[in-house]
């Protein structure tokens, strides 16, 4: 599924920020419904509105700059609210990103130092609108550096944990084809043995994909 203009709903509290990343959703082609300074007024501009692809959100907002962004994330996968949300967070933490994925549906996390960069932000955007994951770049790099000596990881060729990697950004099989220099078939390819050696065989309500990039997660000593 390709959306040409994703609907956005924004929230985080820093005004600049904020005001930075509309300017950017905009030039990207993305359609802002609201910008919001808390995450308090994201259900009801949720419910204002017939239809929304994404929501972004800030992971520390008021009131106490913990994790607002993320347990309404929660909250909204417990009560079967499936819109796409890309959550942006100051930090790399692998932790956080794990307890994002884990609430399910389509989901991602970028760090803030990535929205310099508008192309990846209107891209993880896109992504988790179309009902895909982001995992930022330098996590997944984290997780692929760390040592496991008892993950199943361990059974995937290096090209494999590459693929895997740029999995975990969000990509499609074309974009690692086209990051990697291969042809798409070599890379469903690889796709297929990865997750094949992970034990995720298919099943019709479970996104394999995702589950791969969650046993990545959680195979390094989350």
């Amino acid at each position: 599924m390709t959306i040409e203009q994703p609907r956005v709903i924004l929230a985080d509290d820093a005004v600049l920020i904020r005001e930075g990343v509309v300017q950017l959703l905009r030039a990207g082609g993305c359609e802002v419904l609201a910008a919001l300074e808390d995450a308090d007024g994201v259900r009801p501009a949720l419910a204002s509105f017939e239809h929304v692809d994404a929501l972004v959100l800030d992971i520390r907002m008021p009131p106490t700059h913990s994790d607002e962004g993320l347990a309404l994330l929660e909250q909204l996968r417990a009560d079967g609210v499936q819109t796409g949300v890309l959550l942006l967070s100051m930090y790399a933490s692998p932790t956080l990103a794990l307890r994002a994925l884990s609430a399910g549906g389509a989901t991602g996390y970028l760090l803030k130092d990535r929205i310099r960069d508008g192309g990846a932000l209107v891209d993880a955007v896109r992504t988790v609108s179309r009902g895909g994951t982001v995992v930022d770049p330098e996590v997944v790099a984290m997780m692929l550096r760390a040592s496991s000596a008892t993950s199943r990881l361990d059974a995937l060729s290096t090209r494999e944990r590459e693929v895997l990697g740029l999995m975990a950004e969000g990509r499609s099989n074309t974009g690692i084809a086209n990051q990697l220099h291969l042809a798409v078939k070599t890379v469903d390819s690889h796709v297929e043995h990865l997750l094949t050696k992970l034990g995720l065989e298919a099943r019709a309500d479970e996104h394999r994909r995702v589950q791969a990039v969650l046993e990545l997660l959680r195979a390094r000593g989350i």
